[in-house]
């Protein structure tokens, strides 16, 4: 059976003081800048006929299940975890079989053993929810979801699936939005995961196709116009020193660093003035690296200060960027066939604390994609539907209505009037 199996990685980490920014998102000290990522599970890239075929397959073993009844509710009226019993119980047990994440002959019985825990972990590992063993709420919730609708989510996604059935690159990067994860790909296999925070609902992320140009290290960052209106602003006026703490600098129109009291924060003044903040990696919204991608909405994507946010199993937290999870790691494979630029050039660039940029000498194809269902190695993966794509009939659709075919980004930005980045400077946001 496709559904089940698979092995089970999470993470760990001690909980510290809230980060400093423009988020509430609060830091974990957890190993996050390693040699090799916690999140690499498989070799088959999403984007891939691989994933085409068993997407097909897994449509198929659910439908079969459907046929039959499909499979049982479990009752979410109170928390399930090892050593709990009853009735509802023996309801997850059969609900976990029904796809495979713990096998038919474990038995009936009411007791929540370590089977079970393991059985729980499969499944949260493949909807994306953190991998505790503990039936609560958001396991609840994705466990319940009807055969039909997932039969209709694996439909839909496959037609997204197949869209990209061309030659994507011999090496080229792939985001997934609703998973908020990147997989680096060469040679037909996925190279390495990547946790990934990306843009929140009322500030998404684009689906596009596009490609990195270069890489800045210690970069600034300039505020757009909308973090301007929708953050700064609130800040400021909460608290008047808020500028000088985060190192971000007020600039006017003839190009000189005024002080924060030259503007009036309580109107709109301030979006009259340019805001850049300083390179840092303690406190640029940035990082230590931008890796620069060429496309229609001023995105891109970059380092973060805010660590934490990759142990969370809600990662939609940026104004339209994505935060990568191990840049160095990520940037060393960006430029692996760049000359001058290998890991301990990258380290040391880093370490300088200056702007130094490292162009590639081929553009790397990079694909922003939303896919909230797929199957390969042997597991069905689904993802929360967080920006209401799969409700359309247009398995392209954006959130404002607009078809989005892979390949035509520029075509629509320009139909659009670039709605989502109207009025910012080239540096947007984070």
């Amino acid at each position: 059976m496709i559904a089940g199996g698979g092995a089970v990685l999470g993470s760990s980490g001690v909980f510290a003081a809230p980060a400093g920014g423009f988020g509430n998102q609060a830091e974990w000290e957890q190993k996050y800048d390693s040699a090799t990522s916690e999140l690499v599970r498989t070799v088959t890239p999403i984007l891939s006929p691989q994933t085409v075929a068993a997407s097909e397959a897994a449509i198929d073993e659910y439908r079969a299940i459907a046929s039959q009844g499909g499979w049982p509710s479990v009752p979410s009226q109170a928390t399930l975890k090892l050593g709990s019993k009853g009735p509802a119980v023996i309801a997850l047990r059969r609900r976990l079989a029904a796809t495979g994440d713990i096998e038919s002959n474990a038995g009936e019985t009411p007791v929540f053993d370590s089977f079970v825990q393991a059985a729980v972990m499969r499944f949260q590992d493949r909807h994306g929810i953190g991998t505790t063993g503990v039936a609560a709420q958001d396991t609840f919730k994705a466990l319940n979801v009807r055969v039909e609708d997932r039969i209709a989510q694996l439909e839909l996604n496959l037609i997204r699936l197949r869209s990209y059935a061309g030659s994507l690159g011999a090496r080229y990067i792939t985001m997934n939005i609703p998973a908020a994860a990147v997989e680096t790909i060469e040679n037909g296999e996925v190279f390495s995961h990547h946790a990934a925070g990306v843009g929140k609902i009322d500030r998404q992320s684009p689906v596009m196709q596009a490609k990195v140009l270069d890489i800045n290290f210690n970069p600034f960052w300039t505020v757009p116009v909308s973090i301007i209106r929708k953050d700064l602003i609130p800040k400021m006026q909460a608290d008047p020193n808020y500028l000088t703490d985060n190192k971000i600098r007020v600039i006017d129109k003839a190009g000189q660093e005024v002080p924060p009291t030259a503007v009036n924060w309580n109107s709109m003044d301030a979006v009259n003035y340019r805001f850049r903040q300083d390179p840092g990696a303690d406190f640029n919204s940035l990082g230590v690296v931008r890796v620069n991608i060429a496309n229609p909405y001023g995105v891109y994507m970059h380092d973060t200060p805010a660590k934490g946010v990759f142990g969370d199993d809600y990662r939609f937290v940026s104004s339209g960027c994505v935060r990568v999870q191990n840049i160095r790691d990520y940037v060393a494979w960006i430029l692996k066939d760049t000359p001058g630029w290998d890991r301990d050039h990258i380290d040391e660039a880093i370490r300088s604390g200056e702007r130094i940029d490292a162009r590639l000498i081929q553009p790397l194809p990079v694909y922003w994609v939303y896919i909230t269902a797929w199957a390969n190695d042997g597991l069905v993966q689904f993802r929360e539907d967080i920006y209401r794509k799969d409700s359309s009939a247009d398995p392209f659709a954006q959130g404002d209505g607009v078809t989005v075919i892979p390949g035509q980004a520029k075509a629509n930005a320009a139909k659009r009037g670039v709605a989502q980045n109207r009025g910012l400077p080239p540096m947007v946001d984070n």
